[in-house]
């Protein structure tokens, strides 16, 4: 278990370092200290805030496992998902900024993920049940 760790461990930092040095070579990322900002700012709202949020709500009022797998992903997926959808049409004059439906294409994963939970709960009840 432990070389597993350590090996995921390594893993994350090679990727750390590919990022980091991708933005700090890449000619279209003129400032890249709003970027390191940004992304530092997720980490402690994710990390910090809302992870440890969503796990004390799921645990006290969720019982069901696959509801709470459920509330994880939407949580994780909105933390970074929420700040495209509230600047959706604020390109600031460049079209290629927040081009896409951000607003649609949340709530279609967040009702695509729900109902493959909702399955998933309705197959293991289907299972669960006598003969």
């Amino acid at each position: 278990m432990r070389v597993v760790r350590v090996t995921l461990a390594l893993g994350g930092l090679a990727l750390l370092g590919c990022g980091l040095v991708g933005l700090l070579t890449d000619p279209y990322v003129t400032e890249p200290l709003p970027v390191l900002l940004w992304a530092a700012g997720l980490v402690v709202v994710h990390d910090g805030l809302w992870l440890p949020l969503v796990c004390a709500v799921g645990a006290a009022a969720v019982r069901r496992p696959l509801l709470r797998g459920w509330l994880l992903v939407a949580a994780a997926v909105s933390t970074v998902a929420v700040p495209a959808v509230l600047r959706s049409g604020d390109d600031r004059g460049n079209p290629t900024l927040l081009p896409l439906p951000y607003l649609r294409n949340w709530l279609l994963f967040l009702a695509a993920t729900a109902l493959a939970a909702a399955l998933l709960a309705l197959a293991a009840r289907v299972r669960r049940r006598p003969h």
